[in-house]
């Protein structure tokens, strides 16, 4: 072989590797905006993120409802504000709860397709997922242009081969279809993985009773 065409070939193969991984942008820290639907209807929804703790808030008719939790399932709360009602309720999942949701959690499975698109900006591939547990089907779109922190939304696609960006998922059984829209680096608000001191604590199954819900 040519010496100094293989030379040149060489360094094109190191230029193109160097290119594609700045390309590649890291996320310790940030906003994603979610659009979520469900039985329930289509809402967005903003996961902050930051080491191993996500919270995601929403609103849902007059309540204003955050999630909060570590991506490794050790804690989990729901928050309820409903100011018209003066209702602030704080359930934190006790470890039988925590251990119920990690029993009812899919066990996915992906094969990867040679299948690509664009969506909101993201060069994605398509991955069929299988939950082992009831032998469902789902496509997922995942992209390889950014690195975030495993986050209540894309906990079970941690060996997804990507970050999830178009993709179905299942929460206390039920599936619901999750879009990721746009994401920041933005410095997460003071004390957003936190619970305000003017809030009632009560467990999951006291919240459910009440008429609320978990995750």
């Amino acid at each position: 072989m040519n010496i100094k065409f293989f030379s040149a070939a060489l360094g094109l193969a190191l230029t193109a590797t160097v290119m594609s991984a700045s390309a590649q942008k890291e996320y310790k820290e940030g906003v994603i905006t979610y659009t979520i639907e469900s039985p329930q209807g289509t809402i967005d929804a903003k996961t902050y993120f930051k080491g191993d703790s996500s919270a995601y808030s929403m609103q849902q008719g007059p309540a204003d409802i955050k999630f909060i939790g570590t991506n490794e399932g050790t804690f989990f709360a729901v928050l309820v504000d409903v100011p018209v009602a003066s209702i602030k309720k704080a359930a934190i999942a006790t470890p039988a709860e925590l251990e119920d949701f990690k029993s009812k959690s899919p066990d996915f499975t992906f094969t990867p397709t040679t299948e690509t698109k664009v969506i909101n900006g993201f060069k994605c591939k398509k991955v069929t997922v299988k939950d082992t547990k009831s032998g469902s089907n789902y496509d997922a779109w995942v992209t390889n242009d950014i690195t975030i922190p495993t986050n209540m939304m894309s906990t079970h696609f941690k060996k997804a081969g990507g970050i999830p960006v178009q993709f179905t998922t299942l929460q206390m059984g039920q599936a619901i279809n999750i879009n990721l829209k746009s994401i920041t680096g933005d410095k997460v608000p003071a004390g957003i993985f936190a619970i305000p001191a003017d809030f009632e604590k009560v467990t999951i199954s006291d919240l459910k009773a009440m008429g609320g819900g978990g995750n």
